[in-house]
């Protein structure tokens, strides 16, 4: 897939690791549920298409022509349901937060009983998720702030809250862990967790101007190595 082309085809929807969980709902409220369903499942493959699209090319060079190809929909069905490129910006960023919320919170690295050793084993979870191309492991969310922070609030804000808002579910580990290994200093829980989302995004960047995951997952393997070296005892540590 070359990325740098204008002229770059998505002609199937591909669904990654973020997309496999939680991003299918019935609307149990229609009476003709058969058209509810068939209107629902229209919009999925919208914001389906939005996330392939958008993390490939990024949000400006989107087209509303390009999400209805890769959607296999028409333009008249994708009005039907958002009334801007902006929308569907929005609504997938809220579909982005769903799903990986809902991926994160069912990964196997809650079952560790050390807080340490849980945030430790999210970051190697995060390590694993650096496959295939660069678009299928990039962040929905950090893509779009990159180029909208200033021309888009309405996006910015609801990047800004898909970001925080998982960074948040990160602090009751990092706060148990600081206890459990009596670590004290300037920094927080809340600072070490919004540090983990920069070192992310930050390795997504690299990945983009690099061409693929490697040195994403060298940033990964030096954040575990700092984390690690937070959690030392003093005496070890000095």
């Amino acid at each position: 897939m070359n990325l740098g082309s204008s002229k770059t085809k998505f002609q199937k929807i591909t669904l990654t690791a973020y997309q496999l969980i939680g991003m299918l709902h019935s609307d149990q409220t229609v009476p003709d549920m058969k058209i509810a369903r068939a209107r629902h499942e229209s919009k999925t493959k919208f914001l389906q298409a939005a996330l392939q699209v958008i993390r490939a090319k990024g949000y400006t060079a989107t087209t509303i022509d390009e999400v209805c190809e890769t959607a296999g929909l028409t333009k008249g069905s994708f009005f039907h349901h958002f009334d801007s490129k902006e929308e569907l910006a929005l609504a997938a960023a809220e579909y982005w937060t769903e799903g990986s919320g809902a991926l994160f919170a069912a990964s196997p690295y809650h079952a560790r009983t050390d807080a340490l050793e849980r945030l430790l084993a999210y970051v190697d979870f995060r390590k694993e998720l650096l496959t295939g191309e660069v678009a299928d492991f990039t962040c929905l969310a950090g893509t779009m702030v990159q180029e909208v922070y200033h021309t888009h609030p309405a996006i910015r804000e609801a990047c800004e809250r898909s970001m925080s808002g998982h960074a948040e579910t990160l602090e009751p580990d990092i706060a148990e862990a600081m206890r459990q290994y009596g670590v004290t200093g300037e920094w927080t829980a809340r600072s070490l967790a919004l540090y983990t989302q920069a070192v992310l995004q930050g390795s997504f960047i690299l990945a983009k101007a690099k061409g693929g995951p490697e040195v994403a997952r060298e940033c990964l393997d030096h954040l575990r190595r700092y984390i690690e070296m937070l959690f030392l005892p003093k005496e070890v540590a000095a």
